[in-house]
């Protein structure tokens, strides 16, 4: 599975903006989070089994646990294009993922199955809500469902009023079969700049408020930009009237330096005891627990001489 621009741009989501996620929950699980709720990130690579015995490496797009009342775990993919493979696909990782957390007691193994959704960047508002997997035992028939979350069924408005900023840079998806109107139509043209003009503005008011934060703003604006120059490549009009309300990249240059600097001025301390409770509750190594947080590379040795 070849990744995309856009699997790139859901990951950096729920990694640099992860208090976005619970809404997202609430819409799709019909959750009750309230935003106070610790959200911990697992591995996402997992080796999947094959039929040969030999091992297959795969990437899912995010699992995470939310811990609050009680404890949850939670898997998404991002889907871009109609591929009937999805389905698949989310069974295998969704399986390997219980494996992993699976214990044995006696004779009896014990897996948990993560909740599974997609967000699904190009089904029509009449594709199903959801998909399906049957599971066939010797003990009986299992059955559960896959929400599937359609960035088209949701105006500008809903997003907003919903909570569900996360949607904001795949926003433009809704407006891709017009990309060529747009382009010949100075008007029509108009219409989607003032659309982003809605948008922009109201991310300004919820900072103005602190709802959200210059970096979560920050973030979503040059997310956005990221989508656009990659859906809208071949139509430069469409391209330079969302930048240009949006504004240009700040986000590696002012945002990302931002949160770098509160990590290594104040949570150190914070981020050595998740990582010792990843490594004791999810029984991962440094390694993984480190990756678990987004903490990079080069500054593993650092924090692993602290774990002593």
């Amino acid at each position: 599975m070849v990744n995309t621009p856009y699997d790139d741009v859901f990951r950096t989501l729920l990694n640099d903006c992860s208090s976005l996620i619970l809404p997202l929950l609430n819409e799709v699980f019909d959750e009750q989070y309230k935003g106070q709720e610790e959200i911990i990130f697992s591995p996402n690579e997992h080796y999947v089994n094959r039929q040969d015995g030999g091992e297959e490496k795969r990437i899912t797009d995010t699992c995470f646990i939310v811990t609050g009342e009680g404890t949850k775990k939670y898997h998404w993919e991002c889907e871009s294009t109609t591929d009937n493979s999805i389905l698949v696909r989310i069974f295998e990782y969704a399986a390997q993922i219980a494996l992993d957390d699976g214990s044995r007691e006696g004779n009896i193994l014990k897996v948990r199955f993560p909740h599974s959704a997609v967000l699904s960047l190009r089904a029509g508002k009449r594709a199903p809500e959801k998909m399906k997997v049957q599971i066939e035992t010797p003990g009986g028939v299992l059955t559960y469902d896959i929400p599937v979350m359609k960035i088209k069924s949701y105006a500008k408005e809903d997003i907003f009023e919903k909570g569900l900023l996360f949607l904001i840079p795949f926003y433009i998806f809704t407006r891709e079969t017009k990309f060529k109107e747009y382009e010949e139509d100075d008007e029509k043209l108009a219409m989607l700049v003032k659309e982003y003009e809605f948008i922009r503005a109201r991310l300004e008011e919820l900072e103005r408020s602190g709802t959200i934060n210059e970096y979560t703003k920050c973030t979503l604006i040059d997310m956005t930009n990221k989508v656009c120059e990659n859906i809208a490549a071949k139509y430069q009009k469409v391209r330079k009237g969302v930048k240009d309300v949006m504004g240009g990249q700040i986000l590696e240059y002012e945002a990302k330096l931002i949160k770098k600097e509160g990590m290594r001025e104040g949570k150190m301390e914070e981020r050595i005891i998740s990582i010792k409770e990843l490594m004791k509750n999810l029984h991962l190594t440094a390694e993984q627990a480190m990756s678990a947080l987004g903490i990079p590379e080069a500054e593993h040795a650092e924090y692993a001489g602290k774990l002593i």
